[in-house]
């Protein structure tokens, strides 16, 4: 469902909405929905429901939650012109109040991103022990789950995968396996680890690899799913090499 851009209108309706919670619901008046016009009239208002509950509890997380009840003031006010506040401050108080949502977002990042650093080294360091975790000369991890013989790729090949990405506490943040499709990629587009990891790889292994970050998505990760400096872990199934055409040499054509 594609979600409407929050507006005032927006915020206020979803605040009106929300201000019914504590009525009786003996009280609250069913909306009659025969016409198309009146669904369509809901479907626009729950559409706008929808988006402001995230972005309100997004709000909320920040430690800068709006009350709804000046909200709907606000919105009442407005419609009976009878603002408290002219337009001018008005869109002078939002844009504050989005200069102040970026600021916190920053700093939860930054702090996010230092906690994952320190976690990521302990977890290298120890893991780097376990038995049958080899590490390259860049630092990549990476353990054997199914051998296989013959062809690798390289670098400018693209390959057909299976694979599955995961944070250090077991989260999956991105699976080809519950697409229900292998993914096909040209190699050297994707992040360092895996251009390096999957050339150690033969058609028909399973491997397992934990990526240090500066191979990854580097400090400033990946948002706004990956924090920075997150360690991430991956098992790859190489299904198939399709091989880059090699280019043609001076002449080749004028010989044809």
């Amino acid at each position: 469902m594609k979600f409407f851009k929050p507006t005032l209108i927006a915020v206020a309706l979803f605040a009106v909405a929300g201000c019914q919670e504590g009525a009786k619901k003996e009280e609250v008046k069913a909306p009659v929905l025969e016409a198309e016009i009146q669904k369509q009239a809901y479907g626009l208002g729950a559409s706008i429901g929808m988006y402001m509950q995230r972005n309100l509890a997004e709000h909320d997380k920040l430690g800068l939650a709006l009350d709804k009840e000046l909200i709907v003031r606000g919105f009442v006010d407005s419609i009976n012109d009878k603002s408290l506040i002219e337009k001018e401050e008005i869109q002078a108080l939002l844009t504050n109040l989005d200069k102040t949502m970026k600021a916190k977002q920053q700093e939860m990042a930054a702090k996010a991103s230092e906690a994952s650093l320190a976690e990521g080294q302990k977890f290298l360091a120890d893991n780097a022990k376990k038995e049958g975790v080899m590490v390259t000369e860049s630092g990549i991890q990476y353990s054997v789950l199914t051998a296989s013989e013959g062809d690798k790729p390289a670098a400018t090949d693209t390959v057909k995968v299976h694979y599955k990405g995961t944070f250090l506490n077991g989260e999956t943040f991105d699976s080809s396996y519950d697409r229900g499709e292998p993914a096909v990629f040209p190699l050297n587009r994707v992040i360092k680890g895996w251009t390096e990891g999957v050339q150690l790889m033969s058609v028909g292994s399973k491997y397992k690899f934990t990526i240090p970050s500066d191979l990854a998505y580097g400090p400033n990760g990946n948002p706004p799913r990956i924090p920075g400096n997150s360690v991430l872990e991956f098992e790859i199934e190489l299904l198939e090499i399709q091989k880059s055409e090699a280019a043609p040499q001076v002449g080749d054509q004028a010989a044809k």
